[in-house]
């Protein structure tokens, strides 16, 4: 079940940046306009790292596992 990203402390990620009027303001992976959510959310839902890369080709592998690896230890807290 994908989680709503006020479980996720994002901003306590330092591949995450918020700036206002950009995506209305919400958490962004730093550089881009992508939501960190959309991307754990669609793991979540069965999605391989290798599947999420072909969606999202200005990540990298290890910056999506860094993602995946963060949201997953905030949901642990």
């Amino acid at each position: 079940m994908p989680h709503s990203d006020t479980e996720i402390e994002w901003l306590a990620c330092e591949m995450i940046e918020q700036v206002p009027g950009k995506v209305s303001g919400r958490p962004i992976v730093r550089g881009t306009r992508i939501l960190p959510d959309a991307i754990v959310d669609s793991y979540d839902l069965g999605e391989t790292i290798e599947e999420l890369r072909e969606g999202f080709p200005s990540l990298s592998i290890d910056q999506i596992r860094r993602l995946i690896e963060f949201a997953y230890a905030q949901r642990r807290q």
